[in-house]
């Protein structure tokens, strides 16, 4: 069995929507954290979807086995 990728799905409120910096990170919606980038791109789907008509909202995912074990990064 391999080890699960983890990935991490959280957004809020940007300042640009062409860029990632958020306005208030005490406010983030943390999403989850999924073993599969499979997994998270539903859940990353399914909130940005939810906010859709909210420009300055963005969702993201952010691959944590990629910053658990640098060396790695594949997947």
């Amino acid at each position: 069995m391999s080890k699960p990728l983890l990935h991490l799905v959280f957004g809020g409120e940007v300042k640009d929507p062409k860029g990632s910096e958020f306005v208030d990170l005490d406010s983030l919606d943390v999403v989850g954290i999924y073993p599969s980038h499979a997994k998270a791109m539903e859940a990353w789907r399914a909130a940005s979807h939810a906010r859709v008509d909210e420009a300055h909202v963005k969702y993201v995912i952010v691959h944590l086995h990629k910053l658990l074990d640098p060396d790695k990064g594949e997947g």
